[in-house]
């Protein structure tokens, strides 16, 4: 006998499909409710995100903003950078040493044409320069730094360490700061009675019977009053034989600068210090190229006349033009060649140092150019004018 589809087995069959089927529409939307949209866990609100600060750290967070949407019309404002939080988290931190490059060896000259390479023209360098650090001269810098640490032993190194990289094309602040240094060093080895070993360019000096002053000088090439300087002698017509006094091989040389208003002097090829001066107007500048000290040609509180004017001006006057010294030049190449009537002296209007307000002469302040008298002599030492 067949059996009716609706008996009681059918129906128990049915109830539990229905049954099966409620329990996994549960089952799902339990799951859609915990991992949907709707299932952030509220523990997890007090749970830092990935990449941000411990809760007790001093690290500020930054404020959440808003952004617009991107279809209004809306000015966006850069939020300004949280510099406490970035010191915050730099704080603490060791970091490494960079690593410095050293210097390859018989480096090739760069020039101009190089693209990697920013250039301008110094006048103080008389020649194109690179902008940045010449990594030659660091290491002649350095050198010289170590040898100062020595002591006076490594005096005489260091200032020719320093000269070696004056010759070298630098940027202004290295070639400023080699000049400081060497002119630091000047006080020690020059403007001293101290002798240093192994210095060619200072030695010591017995006085025989019948010398003068006037006469050592002239045999180490350098003007007497130098020596009077550095020895403070006090009674240069009374010298004692037999006794030691610290002389100075000559002679010096002086270049000055038309664009820096600026005067360098050398003792031989050695810098040795640097000072201010006022050069020509535009319609009469100082004349550039090579001048000598011309023989006879130094004088102090002496009368001078002028040539356009033809007035003679004392030493006693106020408006004396000459100053404290005068120091005349023959010009030997370039625009300065056979021009006369030039020359370096002091002056009674200082505010005119550094500036272009002479008739071409190069003006110095009045103690200034005492020091520059005492140095250049008459005959030797040249005086280079350049841009």
């Amino acid at each position: 006998m067949a059996r009716h589809p609706y008996g009681p087995q059918a129906r128990r069959r049915a109830r539990n499909r229905t049954y099966t089927v409620l329990a996994l529409l549960i089952v799902v939307l339990v799951i859609a409710f915990m991992y949907g949209p709707f299932g952030a866990d509220a523990d997890d609100e007090d749970k830092p995100v990935a990449g941000s600060p411990p809760a007790d750290s001093n690290v500020t967070v930054a404020e959440v903003r808003e952004v617009p949407d991107v279809n209004e019309a809306t000015a966006f404002e850069l939020p300004e950078p949280n510099e406490s939080a970035i010191i915050a988290q730099l704080e603490g931190v060791t970091m490494p040493e960079p690593e410095t490059a050293a210097p390859e060896p018989n480096t090739p000259e760069v020039t101009a044409e190089s693209e990697s390479t920013t250039w301008e023209v110094t006048a103080e360098a008389g020649s194109i320069e690179a902008i940045q650090a010449n990594p030659e001269a660091d290491v002649l810098i350095a050198k010289a730094a170590g040898l100062i640490g020595q002591g006076t032993g490594g005096i005489v190194e260091a200032r020719d360490s320093l000269n070696q990289a004056m010759r070298m094309p630098m940027g202004p602040k290295q070639r400023e700061y080699v000049k400081a240094q060497l002119s630091e060093l000047s006080n020690l080895w020059l403007f001293s009675r101290t002798i240093l070993p192994n210095d060619p360019l200072c030695e010591s000096y017995k006085v025989k019977p019948g010398d003068i002053l006037e006469s050592i000088g002239k045999e180490h090439k350098v003007p007497y009053e130098i020596l009077i300087d550095i020895n403070k002698i006090t009674n240069p017509r009374a010298l004692q034989s037999g006794r030691s006094y610290k002389v100075v091989n000559g002679p010096f040389h002086a270049k000055v600068y038309r664009s820096t208003f600026t005067m360098d002097i050398y003792l031989q090829n050695t810098y040795v210090c640097s000072y201010k001066v006022g050069l020509g107007r535009s319609d009469t500048p100082t004349p550039t190229g090579i001048w000598r000290l011309r023989p006879g040609g130094k004088a102090y509180a002496t009368s001078w006349r002028d040539p356009d004017t033809g007035r003679l001006y004392q030493p006693e006057d106020p408006d004396y033009p000459l100053g404290s010294r005068w120091m005349a030049l023959d010009g030997l190449s370039g625009e300065a060649k056979d021009r006369e009537g030039f020359g370096i002296h002091g002056t009674k209007e200082p505010d005119q140092i550094g500036t272009a307000g002479s008739r071409g002469c190069i003006r110095m302040y009045n103690g200034e150019a005492i020091k520059v008298y005492n140095m250049l002599i008459e005959g030797l030492s040249q005086v280079e004018v350049t841009d």
